[in-house]
């Protein structure tokens, strides 16, 4: 009897033990008598996160969640990583869940190879998953409004939107017949390759035709091409007239030759100048044109024997 009570006893103490352990696991409390490094990082919040949840990098668990706790307007969650895991500084936290009613957890990415390892205490960049409840919240209006749509569209508001188009078909449904039924003949005819839409689609001299005017028009558009590389090039008079030095200077100096001329006429240089700018030699020329003038007058009048008396009269 003592044998069979010590060997009940042992079997209890052996369940404990592995009850408690199992416990101990599943709230993380192992994990605080592994060795491992501490590293943090600031959420705007944290969800459902709680003290215990893991702690996973693409998937695979490295650690638990040590400590939450507010900080200056943020959420500091505390981790404690495995003694041999290496983790990036560049690494990112992000709260997720593995499902809609699954645990939350804290996912790190890889961070990148040339980055260093973090230490003890290393703050880690973090980053926001939508809320859940906010998504819900979006999904629950999408639903209102969806509802919302179909109510607009049922009942009494529907009739009202499709009677006037049922009566409307119905007072005119001899004239849409022959609409389409003249649809119908028209495109049967094009198909038919009658009238001139028919012929613009299955006449092939017409095709012909427009390859012909595209075909000569690359050909004028190549001459233009070869006329403005011939007068790039300075041939011909043109391409003379553009790209000789010797013509643009000529013509330079040929209107500085006419610049100078003009500036002693205006000067009232030289014969010109004089007929321009003297006053006297206008009033002359004034005076001789008012004497033919009068002559003129008398010669309307007189004979031809007083005409020579009279032209030497008004000229000496």
């Amino acid at each position: 009897m003592k044998n069979s009570l010590e060997t009940r006893l042992g079997i209890f103490v052996i369940l404990v033990v592995i009850a408690g352990w199992i416990i101990m696991e599943t709230l993380g409390g192992l994990q605080l008598l592994r060795g491992g490094y501490h590293l943090s990082s600031l959420f705007n919040t944290v969800q459902d996160l709680k003290v215990g949840d893991n702690v996973k990098m693409a998937g695979v668990e490295i650690g638990r969640v040590e400590k939450i706790a507010l900080d200056d307007q943020k959420v500091r969650v505390t981790m404690k990583i495995n003694p041999d895991v290496v983790v990036k500084t560049d690494s990112r936290a992000v709260i997720q869940f593995t499902g809609l009613m699954g645990q939350n957890f804290v996912s790190l990415s890889f961070g990148s190879d040339s980055a260093p390892a973090a230490v003890e205490g290393t703050v880690l960049a973090s980053g926001e998953q939508p809320d859940l409840n906010a998504v819900m919240a979006k999904l629950n209006d999408a639903a209102e409004g969806i509802q919302r749509f179909g109510e607009a569209f049922s009942g009494d508001k529907l009739s009202n939107l499709i009677g006037p188009i049922v009566d409307f078909v119905k007072q005119n449904s001899g004239h849409l017949g022959d609409t389409i039924t003249n649809i119908d003949h028209i495109t049967t005819q094009i198909a038919s390759g009658q009238g001139t839409v028919g012929k613009l689609i299955y006449d092939q001299s017409l095709y012909n035709s427009a390859i012909g005017t595209v075909s000569n028009l690359q050909d004028a558009v190549s001459q233009v091409e070869g006329v403005v590389s011939g007068i790039t090039n300075g041939q011909g008079t043109i391409g003379k007239l553009v790209t000789d030095d010797t013509l643009y200077n000529a013509t330079t100096a040929s209107m500085t030759n006419l610049d100078q001329i003009l500036i002693k006429v205006n000067h009232g240089q030289g014969t010109i100048g004089k007929l321009v700018n003297d006053q006297e030699f206008y009033n002359n020329a004034k005076l001789t044109l008012q004497k033919m003038d009068k002559m003129a007058d008398g010669l309307e009048d007189e004979g031809p024997l007083s005409v020579v008396g009279i032209v030497a009269n008004n000229l000496f």
